[in-house]
């Protein structure tokens, strides 16, 4: 799932780390901007602790005391209810402490020290319904004052820019996923196409790359339509030509009198007829065009059993040792001739005339008398390469039987064991043979 959508993924990725980095960095902007903003309110503190101090010491009354403080827009909150509704659930911006000496130190620089009464003074900036609160506490008189002229931080045009980047973001993500979705159906089409489908159409709309590659793949495809159209009639002709003169060889054949030629020429058009069909299977194997056909669910045994009669010979040669459970799941037709063609060889080549079946595990393995292979089975598999070219034999047999396994999911494997010759049909792992396999 992960490869098929690599690029999706990919930019998806991409989207996610951006968005994640530019909202970091605009909650770092804002903890700044707010940090400042409260700063700068709080400055206030000090000319208010001025003020507070001042009317402790008795310096001034406290009507006076009101009146400076309405001149920095701050104003006393006296009703007790809405006192304690404001310390109690206010925000707390901001908080200090300071000694009554220390305030002193800025408005009585000349006084004498030990004559003040030390008083313990702390500041609270609260934020409470969107107003700001200044919240002076000291053992003599706490007092709430409400600035006026001082607002909440407000990040609404951070927010602005923030949501105007994000949306050019994923505005410019949905125009990517939009401009690569062609993709996405350009591989269901090429899937298609590689599974036999010849009538898909990759024609696509658009002057951009994809839609470039798409005619590419639309002109490649009517090419490979024509030499695969052209291809079906040569085979057509050459074999109904071929077929034609063998056919009326055959007849020509039983109306000589001499037993020996008779007998000579029959094998040299059996020989014919037999290479025509050999060509035959290996352009359906080689095409693909077998895996259209249907395969179904099947008795070993019973495709050994059609094998040895399309090969025509005496079922006393093979010794079978195959459990009747064993299914193998296959074309049947095409399974057979590869078991054909093994049973050919394995016959042909044995000083006896016979050679034997059997399972191991889920290999199918098939055992004959006679000398070693002189050179390696990736040889033998190529058309047209044996070691007996007085045999009867057109080279073709370990061919079609490779061809047909890697239809099937087998790989063909050989082994040397003793005087014998073992040929093995190995399941990858995509095959299974159903059923008990029995090894005697």
């Amino acid at each position: 799932m992960i490869q098929k959508n690599g690029v999706f993924l990919t930019v998806l990725f991409a989207l996610s780390v951006t968005v994640a980095s530019i909202s970091y960095t605009f909650y770092q902007l804002y903890q700044t901007n707010r940090t400042k903003h409260i700063d700068s309110m709080f400055n206030k503190y000090s000319l208010i602790s001025q003020i507070y101090h001042t009317f402790l010491l008795k310096q001034i009354s406290f009507p006076i005391f009101e009146t400076n403080l309405a001149m920095y827009d701050l104003y006393t909150i006296e009703h007790e209810a809405q006192y304690r509704q404001i310390t109690e659930n206010g925000v707390l911006l901001k908080e200090n402490s300071v000694s009554a000496v220390e305030v002193n130190r800025h408005i009585a620089l000349g006084a004498p020290y030990q004559n003040l009464i030390v008083n313990h003074i702390h500041a609270s900036m609260l934020q409470y319904h969107g107003k700001i609160y200044f919240w002076i506490q000291s053992a003599h008189y706490p007092v709430l004052l409400e600035d006026r002229s001082s607002e909440p931080y407000r990040a609404s045009n951070l927010l602005y820019a923030y949501a105007t980047i994000l949306t050019i973001l994923f505005f410019s993500f949905g125009l990517i996923i939009h401009r690569l979705s062609p993709l996405r159906r350009l591989r269901r089409q090429i899937a298609a196409f590689g599974e036999g489908n010849m009538g898909v159409s990759f024609h696509m709309e658009g002057k951009d790359e994809i839609a470039l590659i798409a005619r590419e793949l639309e002109m490649t495809q009517n090419k490979i339509r024509a030499l695969m159209d052209s291809r079906t009639l040569f085979l057509r002709n050459i074999m109904h030509e071929l077929k034609t003169p063998i056919a009326k060889g055959r007849i020509v054949t039983t109306m000589l009198t001499d037993p020996k030629q008779q007998t000579r020429f029959q094998g040299i058009f059996e020989r014919l007829e037999g290479l025509i069909n050999e060509f035959a299977l290996i352009e359906e194997v080689s095409s693909g065009s077998q895996s259209s056909q249907k395969k179904g669910e099947f008795r070993l045994i019973d495709i050994i059993d059609e094998a040895i009669d399309m090969g025509m010979v005496e079922s006393e040669s093979v010794h079978r040792d195959i459990a009747s459970s064993v299914t193998i799941e296959a074309n049947y037709r095409l399974f057979a001739t590869a078991i054909k063609n093994m049973i050919d060889n394995g016959i042909k080549y044995s000083p006896v005339g016979s050679m034997s079946i059997r399972m191991e595990n889920k290999n199918i393995v098939f055992v004959n008398e006679g000398a070693a292979l002189k050179k390696p089975l990736s040889y033998y598999v190529e058309p047209f390469t044996k070691d007996h070219p007085t045999k009867d034999s057109f080279g073709l047999g370990l061919y079609i039987v490779s061809a047909i396994l890697i239809e099937h999911g087998y790989h063909l494997a050989y082994e040397r064991r003793g005087d014998e010759n073992c040929f093995l049909f190995i399941p990858d792992a995509r095959m299974n043979l159903r059923g008990r396999n029995q090894t005697k």
